[in-house]
């Protein structure tokens, strides 16, 4: 569920954003009468929409088709999937603001994608890895992310007792939106 989300948001917000730029329609956006900030929370609206209905059509194939108990909140599962959603939306608009083309936008999705996935917790366990893999994936939201939904799908845990993953998740998605709107405000400056 994890992975799939991080690609659907690092594509259709890196590449929508890149898609602007390369055929024009983004010089026309920024001479209408809307802020930097509003054109990225238009971009980033229905991205989000689409990762919760995302979260949905998951939970209902876990739940219906291969019977996984949900033993923790719905609404625990939403908070952590509305902020790793945001924090993926911000490094997409990251990978946009340094990319030129679809193609450069592309690459650098797969460069940050791909590493994400090995050194989350997906593949392998995070203890089996060295030491130095460890602390790169403290700043990895996928990490965070995937101990959520295992902790609320399979243990029955709440925010009161992944608080620190909330945070974390929380941390990262606010410090790259920052970012992303700063960096997209200096691209088009």
């Amino acid at each position: 569920m994890g992975v799939l989300l991080m690609l659907i948001c690092l594509l259709l917000t890196s590449l929508a954003v890149v898609r602007e730029r390369e055929i024009g329609t983004l010089d026309q956006l920024l001479v209408s009468p809307i802020t930097p900030t509003e054109l990225i929370i238009g971009k980033t609206i229905p991205v989000l929409g689409v990762g919760v209905l995302h979260l949905l059509i998951a939970i209902g194939i876990a739940l219906f088709h291969f019977g996984v108990p949900l033993r923790g909140s719905f609404a625990a599962l939403f908070l952590a999937t509305v902020l790793y959603v945001l924090a993926g939306l911000a490094l997409g608009l990251l990978i946009s603001t340094v990319s030129r083309t679809q193609q450069e936008a592309f690459m650098l999705l797969i460069l940050f994608f791909l590493p994400a996935v090995v050194l989350s917790g997906f593949l392998s366990p995070i203890d089996t890895m060295p030491a130095a893999f460890r602390w790169l994936t403290v700043v990895n939201p996928l990490r965070w992310f995937l101990e959520i939904v295992r902790g609320v799908f399979l243990k029955g845990l709440g925010v009161r007792e992944l608080w620190v993953h909330y945070a974390t998740l929380a941390t990262m998605a606010s410090g790259m939106l920052w970012l992303a709107m700063r960096r997209f405000a200096r691209a088009i400056a």
